[in-house]
């Protein structure tokens, strides 16, 4: 069996027919290229030993197959892994939290797996102009935010690979004036943080700023989440940067920047999940449903990798699922619906 290019290849053996299944949609939701699935018995009779780069084996009993020890010493050099754990039911948290551990062990003994926007790839989102047509006036319902304003809403967008791309889109086709802010997660190499904010504040109504200590988050603004360390918000709603890590394999944490911005806003914080390779946002979103949330996702054709959102959406707790521009008409819906309501309520205790 030939490989594809540049693709990294495993081999998954085990007895249990549901576990080959779910090993192999996780490693292939990490980019990862399945050259052989089955049982021991099939790998021994192959024809052509697979070559791949690890090997996973999970057996129920493994004094049942002896020989497939050996058979996999006298043909292969690359690292195995031993008894993994069971995979629990798609679409849980425990099945998320289990995908989340085996990217770890992967990444052990293959490097890191999370493809990333390249510096070129972000420079070319540059040379995108806006249409007239994709800047929309404010509909006559909604008052125009006050400019510098603290944002009551925060909507949090959340992408790894071909987020830049689809989040310039979905910023394009807002109208200037919403009385939202927006926190941005986005998996990225640190170092081209500078490019990014640069970009795709290019010709937008919302700009791009980094975090900072003690910020608290206006109307108009995409808030940049910093790689390095992770953020938290104090009581006030301020920006705190703390001293560890964001915890998972990828800063930053998508689910943990959804986890700190809800235990401030509760129901007044919604998220969108765009483009990009593994689950990071699947276990927090339960997490936000339960608030009140709106969960939001972009759809599987428009993305450049759509592991992520497919991920949430497999929750169940996702309302919404669209292009970068039918997310961006369905915000404006939702919020001119929202002013409509508190005019009437207005009106009404009047």
């Amino acid at each position: 069996m030939t490989g594809l290019p540049g693709r990294l290849r495993v081999g998954i053996v085990s007895d249990i027919v549901l576990q080959r299944h779910r090993l192999q949609a996780a490693t292939t939701r990490f980019g990862l290229e399945v050259c052989f699935s089955g049982d021991p018995e099939r790998l021994q009779v192959y024809p052509e030993f697979p070559q791949a780069n690890l090997w996973l084996i999970t057996l129920e009993d493994e004094a049942d197959h002896p020989v497939l020890f050996d058979h996999l010493l006298e043909n292969t050099e690359a690292p195995v892994l031993f008894g993994l754990d069971p995979a629990p039911k798609p679409g849980t948290t425990d099945y998320f939290r289990w995908e989340r551990r085996l990217l770890g062990k992967l990444e052990q003994q293959l490097g890191h797996l999370e493809e990333l926007d390249s510096e070129a790839a972000l420079e070319e989102l540059a040379e995108q102009r806006p249409t007239e047509a994709r800047s929309p006036s404010l509909p006559h319902w909604i008052t125009p935010a006050a400019p510098g304003s603290i944002a009551e809403d925060i909507w949090i967008l959340g992408a790894s690979l071909g987020g830049p791309a689809a989040i310039k889109t979905f910023l394009d086709h807002l109208p200037a004036g919403l009385p939202v802010g927006f926190v941005y997660a986005q998996h990225i190499d640190g170092n081209f943080t500078e490019v990014l904010t640069r970009v795709l504040g290019r010709h937008a109504h919302y700009q791009l700023t980094r975090a900072e200590p003690g910020y608290r988050v206006r109307n108009g603004d995409v808030v940049l989440m910093p790689v390095e360390r992770e953020w938290t918000l104090d009581e006030s709603g301020a920006l705190s940067e703390t001293d560890r890590p964001w915890p998972g394999p990828y800063g930053p944490s998508i689910d943990q920047v959804l986890l700190n911005v809800a235990d401030h806003f509760g129901a007044r914080c919604h998220a969108i999940l765009f483009s990009g390779m593994g689950n990071d946002g699947a276990i927090a979103a339960p997490m936000l449903k339960a608030y009140g949330s709106k969960i939001w996702v972009q759809e599987s054709g428009s993305c450049g990798n759509s592991s992520m959102p497919d991920s949430v959406a497999a929750t169940g707790c996702t309302s919404f699922c669209g292009t970068p521009e039918q997310l961006a008409r369905e915000l404006v819906k939702t919020i001119e619906e929202s002013c409509l309501l508190k005019g009437r309520q207005n009106r009404d205790s009047a």
